[in-house]
């Protein structure tokens, strides 16, 4: 006796595909950025000792262009 395939109480949606992400797929990529860039650009939390001094500049500037 063969296998019954279980069939879809509904029919497939005539686009394609629909995928939905829940709000937190979004949400959490977007708050660890904005997180990681936060320590970026607040130099006096890092304690690293010595370091380019072009790339301490760099971040320097970049900071004052987004506070603008």
């Amino acid at each position: 006796m063969p296998a019954r395939t279980p069939t879809r109480p509904h029919p497939a949606p005539m686009g394609g595909v629909d995928i939905r992400l829940p709000w937190w797929a979004l949400a959490l990529p977007a708050l660890a950025f904005l997180v990681l860039l936060a320590l970026i650009l607040n130099p006096s939390d890092a304690h690293a000792a010595g370091g380019d001094p072009a790339i301490a500049r760099l971040l320097e500037r970049a900071q004052q262009l987004l506070v603008r």
